[in-house]
């Protein structure tokens, strides 16, 4: 059984702020420790219940943030940046299941530590007119490769995202937020108990999980900051204006639209 785990950080248990998230923040050292710990959980979990390959792909921010030295070796890891498919990169048809480690809410959700949606200033992603959170952006590529998403942690939004935008994973809440920059945090102990459970439940049920299609044409809906990001976004051809900031791109395949995703937001990097 083959594995995809796509890692963030925002959703790790321990994870709170932008002084754990950022590189060279005071207390990121610590968070890339408490990022590696609870992906080792769901690897180990994985491998438990029957897994016999997992392919790691760290997804937050620079993409090198996972400890290789204390990686658990029967896992791959493919770190580092700019990747291709980003969060995703590597996944193909040969994967059973895919896993969402430390994800969190999209842009704009109460109560959800560091809510955004690949950027910060992304304001909403839509597809086919209903809004994305990263694991809905994620789950529809796999999706498109005829892979399920099965598992997912983070805060209690970053599961409801999920749930709202994909065919029902399996959910682990591994702190409560209770705002951008707060949440009520457990003893590792206590969140290794949680995605243990949710594992075993999601590998004892790994041929039930259905994977997320969006068939045909797809319609991508981006709403930025600001106006000038809209405008270099425009540099896409087909892409037009719905309004100030705001562009759609009609795409023949969610592939396509994944892609003019992420090239919308390399254009709009550093725009004031």
């Amino acid at each position: 059984m083959k594995i995809f785990i796509s890692a963030d950080m925002e959703g790790i248990s321990g994870v709170v702020s932008m002084e754990q998230i950022d590189p060279g923040a005071r207390d990121y050292e610590r968070a890339r420790r408490m990022m590696t710990r609870e992906v080792n959980t769901v690897v180990e979990a994985a491998l438990e219940y029957g897994a016999t390959e997992i392919v790691v792909n760290d997804s937050h921010d620079n993409m090198d943030n996972i400890l290789i030295e204390e990686l658990n070796p029967k896992a791959a890891l493919i770190s580092g940046s700019p990747k291709p498919l980003s969060m995703m990169q590597g996944i193909d048809e040969s994967f059973d299941a895919v896993f969402f480690v430390g994800y969190h809410a999209r842009a704009g959700t109460a109560q959800a530590v560091v809510d955004h949606t690949y950027a910060f200033r992304v304001i909403s992603a839509k597809i086919n007119g209903k809004p994305m959170s990263e694991a809905g952006l994620n789950g529809r590529l796999a999706g498109y490769f005829g892979v399920p998403v099965a598992f997912l942690s983070g805060d209690q939004n970053a599961v409801a995202c999920a749930k709202q935008e994909l065919k029902d994973p399996v959910g682990v809440v591994v702190k409560e937020a209770v705002g951008r920059n707060a949440a009520m945090i457990h003893p590792f102990d206590v969140v290794k108990e949680r995605l243990r459970a949710g594992m075993a439940e999601a590998m004892k049920n790994i041929k039930t999980f259905e994977p997320t299609v969006e068939k045909g044409s797809v319609e991508l809906e981006v709403s930025l900051s600001i106006s000038g990001m809209a405008d270099m976004a425009l540099l896409i051809p087909g892409t037009i204006k719905k309004d100030g900031r705001t562009v759609i791109y009609t795409a023949k395949d969610y592939m396509d639209a994944y892609r003019v995703f992420r090239a919308m937001l390399v254009l709009t990097s550093g725009i004031r």
